[in-house]
């Protein structure tokens, strides 16, 4: 069938609104009419070959919309369906049973590999030439083929075009908090980074009952929603020295837990430092290459921290993205106020809005 998506043919290069033609779905596969699909920095990287992906693609992997069609084999959807597309797990490996599957062995290959679960691609320009797929779905476009195995299903009382954040970027950074750190009633947690990422961490330590809850950044803007969205206190992080000393002040002598969402070393080394004997520290950053030098005697074993990398908020999106929607109409976990909606068109005014801080979190207004 013919579309329009938002094509990327070179490194760093605009994205472009064009007809392409998708193929029908295949064995476990669902055809999906998106309505609306957040940017997420890890479509920039794409964009930018920081994560390196044949080109040409279409990006796109916070897709929400209606189930148009089922593939042969579907069983858990139909056409009607509302449904958040995610990352795609195979459901089978060990991490899949074991209810990890931001771990399955297949996901790296797949939704960073240009291709379907099958091994193939699903779109194609007006001269024929196949066009990689991202994370098994490709949501920069008005219609999205993706396995049954990328979609949680939601309820139909919330406004699509709201909630294909929580694909990815929301569910990174509340899951972070609820699914793997879990703080207790009262404990303090520092969130480095007021992005996407790291408000929706705020919001998922403030519902956790966490305080003091600290957000840090550097663009004034940010800190300012930050103490909207949950954060107790803000600090900003241009001056390492009163940031540290802010935090120990502020938490009485150190952290519970902190989380870096920003990859940058420094701020690694602080979100460690940050925290009193015992702490637990988390990065959800993609960094690359980036190496840092962590003081393992002084830092990590002799004050008994500890640093661990998390993976799309270890959640099992079925069941995670449901509960945050219950979370947001219970008033307790506002992520519509990170929202700032585009039209399709405006694609590229929506990523450079991002890069420059302008929209915590964009979204595509498509179908």
């Amino acid at each position: 069938m013919k579309i329009k998506a938002a094509v990327v043919r070179e490194k760093g290069g605009p994205f472009l609104i064009e007809d392409v033609e998708l193929a029908e779905p295949k064995e476990g596969e669902i055809l999906v009419r998106i309505a609306g699909c957040g940017i997420c920095h890890a479509d920039i990287s794409a964009r930018d070959q920081v994560h390196p992906l044949r080109l040409p693609a279409v990006l796109g992997h916070e897709g929400a919309g209606v189930v148009e069609m089922t593939g042969p084999g579907v069983r858990r959807l139909k056409a009607g369906d509302h449904v958040i597309l995610h990352a795609y797990a195979c459901g089978a490996c060990e991490p899949c049973l074991r209810g990890h599957p931001a771990y399955c062995v297949r996901q790296h290959g797949i939704n960073f590999g240009g291709v379907h679960a099958d091994g193939t691609r699903r779109l194609s320009d007006g001269s024929g030439t196949e066009l990689s797929t991202y994370f098994n779905q490709s949501s920069f476009a008005t219609y999205a083929v993706a396995h049954e195995n990328n979609a949680a299903k939601v309820d139909e009382d919330v406004d699509l075009t709201l909630l294909g954040p929580l694909g990815c970027g929301i569910q990174t950074g509340a899951g972070a908090v609820i699914n793997k750190l879990r703080p207790q009633v009262g404990d303090s947690f520092v969130v480095f980074g007021c992005g996407t990422v790291g408000m929706s961490a705020i919001m998922a330590a403030k519902a956790a009952g966490c305080t003091p809850v600290i957000g840090v950044d550097i663009v004034a803007s940010r800190l300012e929603k930050a103490l909207e969205l949950g954060a107790t206190h803000v600090a900003d992080s241009g001056d390492l020295a009163a940031l540290r000393a802010k935090i120990r002040e502020t938490t009485g002598g150190g952290a519970d837990f902190s989380l870096d969402t920003s990859a940058l070393p420094a701020m690694v080394i602080e979100a460690l430092e940050c925290l009193k004997p015992g702490g637990r520290a988390a990065i959800v950053g993609s960094s690359g290459d980036v190496a840092t030098s962590i003081k393992l005697q002084g830092t990590l074993m002799g004050s008994a921290r500890s640093l661990e990398g998390i993976v799309q908020g270890d959640s099992v999106p079925r069941l995670f993205i449901p509960r945050l929607i219950r979370l947001y109409k219970a008033g307790m976990f506002p992520f519509d106020r990170i929202v700032s909606f585009y039209g399709f068109e405006s694609i590229n005014e929506a990523v450079e809005d991002s890069l420059k801080g302008v929209a915590i979190k964009p979204v595509l207004l498509i179908g």
